[in-house]
């Protein structure tokens, strides 16, 4: 028969795990998920079967102070309405960079994507654009989100502008593979190839 003090430790160590779950549950519905990449919309930055984790705070924040997400941030985000109308998956998760906030005048000409009439220099593009895209100015509320893989990327030049208030969160740190383990910045010098698809994976 157990002891009064061996049934208090037992209580305690199960209490202890409860606390260790929940405390696990919130960070990812609240702060980090990690999410997986199935796909090369994003090549060079992100690679197949790459392992990320996004952060959620920063949208959030932006939503409450009424500002866009800087330029340059890659998001995760829900479908977007016109693609759901389409028949895409509700459920599906895509991952894009953004490229123009509410304002922003966009254009995409001789290979080059134009903003606010000036080219934007994008570091993390292997190959001119090749298509063009007569100039939209992004409404309120709204960003213009783009594959890196630009020419096999479903994005905002397809399906249009993207409510800010579909982000999900930002992608922030790579984890796997170790190779690559770091913060997510600039493409990986050795990258090549082109996959045509768009959508993020959830690791849950």
């Amino acid at each position: 028969m157990d002891s009064p003090q061996t049934t208090s430790r037992s209580g305690g160590s199960w209490r202890s795990l409860l606390v260790w779950v929940l405390v696990a549950l919130l960070l990812r519905w609240l702060v980090l998920e990690p999410r997986w990449i199935p796909s090369g919309s994003m090549l060079p930055t992100l690679q197949l079967q790459d392992r990320i984790l996004v952060e959620k705070l920063r949208p959030r924040l932006a939503a409450s102070r009424h500002q866009p997400l800087p330029l340059g941030s890659v998001v995760v985000f829900a479908a977007p309405p016109q693609l759901v109308m389409a028949g895409y998956d509700a459920n599906a998760a895509l991952i894009k960079r953004v490229v123009g906030r509410p304002g922003d005048v966009l254009e995409v000409r001789d290979g080059v994507l134009l903003r606010n009439g000036q080219p934007v220099r994008e570091a993390w593009l292997e190959e001119p654009i090749d298509y063009t895209q007569a100039a939209i100015t992004v409404p309120q509320d709204q960003l213009w989100v783009l594959g890196d893989n630009r020419n096999a990327s479903l994005d905002s030049h397809l399906w249009g502008p993207l409510p800010q208030e579909r982000v999900i969160g930002t992608a922030v740190w790579r984890y796997w593979p170790l190779s690559r383990f770091g913060p997510i910045r600039f493409p990986h010098p050795t990258a090549a190839g082109v996959i045509q698809a768009a959508a993020v994976g959830s690791t849950s």
